[in-house]
Formats: structure tokens, sequence, C-alpha cells
């Protein structure tokens, strides 16, 4: 149903940077380069940083966050891992979790411009 995500950052060239290493481990590259905005994707651009020159860091009280799928569980480490060793910070440790509907295993972390990204995976079904 959603085509593709956008999430506001200060610095571009830093941001970039830490997008790739972030975003690798779920299958996503950087596929569009712009002078002000980058796309990342499979085959097409899913997630995009565009600058906002003077942005403030967004607030962690703003209950928005985007969720992209992790093809396993090492790739949710992974992309938490990369988060925090490339200036992002942990809002949720990689674990088991159980959703409305289903459990699942998933990562929490802010971006260096406060944005709220998750990883996830599901369990094969029984």
């Amino acid at each position: 149903m959603i085509d593709h995500v956008s999430v506001a950052v200060a610095d571009l060239a830093r941001s970039t940077a830490f997008y790739e290493s972030v975003l690798a481990p779920l299958g996503l590259k950087k596929l569009v380069t712009r002078e002000a905005t980058i796309g990342f994707g499979k085959r097409y651009p899913e997630f995009w940083i565009n600058l906002r020159v003077g942005l403030v860091r967004v607030a962690e009280s703003t209950g928005v966050h985007i969720c992209l799928r992790a093809p396993d569980e090492a790739a949710v480490r992974t992309f938490h891992a990369e988060a925090l060793a490339r200036g992002g910070r942990d809002a949720g440790a990689p674990g088991p979790r159980q959703a409305a509907m289903t459990a699942y295993f998933g990562a929490f972390i802010f971006d260096p411009d406060g944005n709220k990204i998750e990883a996830v995976t599901f369990p094969p079904a029984p």
C-alpha cells in the first residue's frame, strides 16, 4: 500500500553514510543521488532522505516511526549495531516482541536527526 517514505536530515553527507551502512543488512542500497535527496531501495527507491537546511533534531516524543522489513534476525541485529556504531541511538535493542496480531523480532534506533527507524522480521509459520 505504501510506495515510499521520506525523512528529513540536517547533513546529507553524514546521513547518506549512516543509511548506507544501516540499510545494507536490510537489502537496501543507494539508487538515486540528487543535490538534496538520496533514494535507497532494492530495485526502486523506497526510502528517501531529504536535506532540510537548519533542521532541528526531531523530538523523540512525536510518536512517528518507520518500520522496515528485514530478511532475518541477523539482519535486524546488524541494522541495530551499524546504527549505534555510526552515531545513531538505541530506541529498543534487538529482541523478540509481541504485537497485537503476531510475534516478531525487531529493533528500534534513532538516526542522527532523531528519526525513529525500526527493523523487523517475522518468524516462519509453524
